[in-house]
């Protein structure tokens, strides 16, 4: 076996890494594969803006005689975020996109090959799994397993995280993702309390109905999702051009009726981001939306009966307020209205104790739980 850093520049080496955790995965019902596009543009140093700042390489472990084998037995990336580590004040490197059979020794010498890069660059820690930027799903799977993923969130095998202990690594923090059924009735309470706060604090619920519209609040979107996580401790602050990025990303698959922004006059201060679960669809195209997996992609919107909640959020200043009840009422709402009868409640981070209680109090069952693991170097 070897760990072999990839040439971005061939061909052949992008499709390796692409294409090894279809292999990986192809008898297993649960794994939801990225959608077309994603992956080839992570891979492209000219295009991605996360080049502009930063730096990354990408490692595969092969057999020592690929024509006899399967040939590929793991893949990991390697991330040294400068914006990060500078907002941060931290000498941290990630990694991403993990996955390997279950062989101690290929995911040690995948972390071997990792380690020496992130050294090299004077970095002091290495974590994750954590993404390029903002928005892409993190953590390593650690319950959960006989759940699909909502969209964008990383799936793997059951025996991820002891390999990771014997690779060293230790929990950093744990994401949890809840369900929520479309059957709850939230208690009339929670409607009483958003209602006076709506009333005493100004406040009033903006939504969309088409693309074009939602598309002209990108900017202030951006601006307030920046705002309202700078004081998490793993946030960094996003480029335009990769916010843009994430925006059409979230665009290509959003209804705008579900995207909900809370007003204090003409001032966004909160937001509710709920998506169409498509994630049947993306397995059944295997993540090719051309020339006719488009097809299969609006016909799930119109039959799913799953939400996708991705994001919830208020500005600082309006923490605490009671703003938080507008926000839980309308996601009810967004259940409710569009009769869906299953919602999927996205990675909540553990140390955000309140919202974790707030939603557990609106009916939210947590199923699912990522780990950020973590260990020095």
């Amino acid at each position: 076996m070897r760990v072999r850093q990839l040439d971005t520049l061939s061909p052949r080496d992008v499709h390796q890494f692409i294409a090894f955790p279809f292999e990986l995965y192809r008898d297993c019902p649960q794994w939801v594969p990225p959608l077309g596009g994603d992956m080839e543009l992570v891979l492209n140093r000219r295009k991605h803006p996360f080049y502009r700042h930063s730096a990354a390489e990408f490692f595969v472990a092969e057999e020592d005689r690929p024509t006899l084998g399967r040939g590929t037995l793991g893949r990991l990336a390697v991330l040294d975020n400068r914006v990060y580590n500078e907002a941060r004040q931290k000498r941290e490197a990630f990694f991403y996109y993990l996955d390997m059979v279950e062989d101690k020794a290929v995911t040690c010498a995948l972390f071997d090959a990792a380690i020496t890069w992130a050294r090299g660059r004077g970095l002091e820690h290495l974590s994750g799994a954590r993404g390029f930027m903002q928005g892409d799903g993190q953590g390593i799977l650690i319950e959960g397993f006989e759940h699909r993923p909502a969209v964008g969130i990383p799936y793997n095998y059951p025996y991820y995280g002891a390999l990771l202990s014997d690779a060293g690594f230790l929990k950093e923090t744990d994401t949890f993702s809840g369900y929520l059924s479309g059957t709850y009735e939230l208690p009339p309470r929670f409607y009483e309390i958003a209602e006076k706060v709506k009333e005493r604090r100004g406040l009033r619920i903006r939504s969309f109905t088409s693309r074009r519209e939602l598309r002209a609040w990108v900017p202030r979107i951006g601006k307030l999702v920046t705002e309202s996580f700078a004081e998490h401790a793993d946030a960094w602050p996003m480029t335009e051009e990769e916010f843009l990025i994430v925006a059409e990303r979230l665009l290509s698959i959003a209804d705008p009726r579900l995207i909900k922004l809370v007003m204090k006059g003409e001032e966004v201060i909160g937001f509710l981001f709920a998506f169409h679960d498509i994630s049947a669809a993306i397995q059944r195209i295997r993540g090719r939306v051309w020339p006719f997996g488009w097809i299969a992609l609006l016909r799930e919107f119109r039959r799913t009966t799953w939400l996708n909640i991705n994001g919830v959020g208020l500005l600082p200043q309006h923490q605490g307020v009671g703003a938080n009840a507008v926000l839980y009422t309308e996601m009810a709402r967004s259940v409710r209205d569009f009769h869906f009868l299953h919602a999927d409640v996205v990675q909540v981070e553990e140390k955000n104790r309140k919202s974790l209680g707030d939603m557990a109090a609106i009916g939210v069952q947590w199923y699912k739980t990522h780990r950020i693991y973590t260990r020095a170097i």
